[in-house]
């Protein structure tokens, strides 16, 4: 039976929201464990809550960790900032990325809405006089792909024949 998708929101019940950090925390620092297990690598999680106690939770341990990041620390600028974004770049790198996206089903509608014009002229429906000079030339190059498209599959089937 699946979950059902929790809202990414504050929770203003404070013992719902007390046991969410718990739950989280735990398996938070699990994932962690496991990362390090799974791929042979160094790490380290701080959880850091004053509303849940005066203590930060460190994994692996408290040394460990300070270990980790003076290794870190010590490491070139460009090595430290390697793939690291902070919360502005997060956003314009996922800001891009949506647009791309829309950039493309755009286009992709587009090419949709302008094959549904070449089929509705080619079964009698006049829907050609409504369209602009832009969106005609652009039926009319579907149009010659298609006939191309076409005359190249007859072209294989008619020299797969006389083979």
């Amino acid at each position: 039976m699946s979950r059902k998708k929790t809202k990414l929101a504050y929770i203003t019940n404070d013992s719902a929201r007390k046991t969410t950090y718990k739950k989280r925390t735990k398996g938070l620092v699990k994932k962690v464990r496991e990362l390090t297990t799974l791929c042979g690598i160094e790490a380290f999680a701080v959880i850091n809550s004053p509303d849940f106690g005066s203590q930060a939770e460190v994994w692996p341990s408290l040394e460990d960790a300070r270990r980790l990041l003076s290794e870190f620390k010590k490491l070139p600028l460009s090595k430290q900032n390697n793939k690291m974004v902070n919360q502005e770049s997060f956003l314009e790198q996922s800001l891009a990325k949506a647009t791309q996206q829309l950039r493309k089903l755009s286009e992709e509608n587009r090419q949709k809405e302008l094959e549904e014009v070449m089929f509705e002229s080619l079964s009698g429906k006049g829907i050609l006089q409504s369209l602009n000079a832009m969106d005609l030339d652009e039926v009319g190059l579907l149009v010659k792909r298609n006939l191309k498209d076409i005359d190249d599959r007859v072209h294989v089937l008619t020299k797969a024949s006389c083979s």
